[in-house]
């Protein structure tokens, strides 16, 4: 069965209150078993619009990786994120 993906790219409007997110999401993280394959860093902007953190996530699956974000664990961390960082999170399905 194909591995889940979170793909996240977020500007951070306020690092020492994010601070407070990555806390939180840790729980959910542990529980669903996230792995992080990239985590910040350098980045190059090859095309579009950028974001200054880019975060990739995996999951035994996609429907883990649903079932992370929209788990009540991740919920209560992602009100975090929302009030100290804009961004996008898609979850893709790995081939």
């Amino acid at each position: 069965m194909p591995k889940g993906y979170w793909i996240a790219r977020v500007d951070v409007r306020d690092a020492e209150k994010y601070k407070d997110y990555v806390a939180a999401s840790k729980i959910a993280f542990d529980k669903y078993g996230a792995r992080f394959l990239a985590r910040g860093g350098a980045h190059e902007k090859a095309e579009g619009e950028g974001r200054a953190r880019n975060v990739v996530i995996e999951f035994e699956t996609l429907q883990v990786a649903s079932d992370c974000y929209h788990s009540p664990e991740y919920q209560r961390a992602a009100a975090i994120r929302q009030q100290v960082a804009d961004g996008e999170i898609v979850l893709v399905e790995g081939v």
